[in-house]
């Protein structure tokens, strides 16, 4: 993947200055690389959780932003299927964070998370970059980027493995 986006990559750290590496391995972590989006109805999965007794306030908020990105023009209610939460996209969006990070980054305007790999790999830079990365700062463990990465998801084991996966491209020929 690094090789096939690398001009998109290029272009992705340039604009947010996230490295490819760090983006490649979120995207393989999160859904191999768009191959597992999740099955579950979107709309459908925020609706049941919104009216769960847990997190209702939260799910409520998250499926009034899914039926935004259907009044957008992002996507048709149909292609909405993702993980049992409610996440999005070949990076796993929460809708309001796709509402707020999605970027159309190949110019045919639309916001795709799920079929376009320039506004995935730039909606996930977005995130990063809004979140605080570091423009050419480090990502492993006492970086300053690996808590941004931890924003992205709160888990230490992710966060380390998100870290030591882009490490590893970062030194592959």
């Amino acid at each position: 993947m690094m090789k096939q986006y690398g001009s998109v990559l290029g272009r992705v750290e340039e604009t947010y200055g996230v490295p490819g590496e760090v983006l490649v391995a979120i995207w393989g972590l999160e859904t191999d690389f768009g191959v597992n989006i999740g099955k579950f109805p979107t709309i459908r999965s925020l609706a049941t959780l919104a009216y769960d007794c847990r997190r209702s306030d939260l799910f409520r908020a998250e499926l009034l932003d899914a039926l935004r990105i259907v009044d957008r023009g992002d996507l048709a209610p149909t292609e909405m299927h993702g993980a049992w939460a409610g996440e999005i996209g070949q990076t796993q969006f929460m809708p309001s964070n796709y509402i707020k990070y999605a970027v159309d980054f190949d110019g045919n305007g639309r916001r795709d998370l799920l079929r376009s790999p320039p506004d995935v790999l730039a909606s996930t830079a977005n995130y990063l970059a809004s979140h605080g990365w570091q423009r050419g700062k480090g990502w492993e463990p006492g970086n300053p980027n690996f808590a941004v990465i931890q924003e992205w998801n709160k888990s230490e084991v992710y966060a380390k493995t998100i870290a030591t996966f882009a490490t590893q491209l970062s030194h592959a020929p």
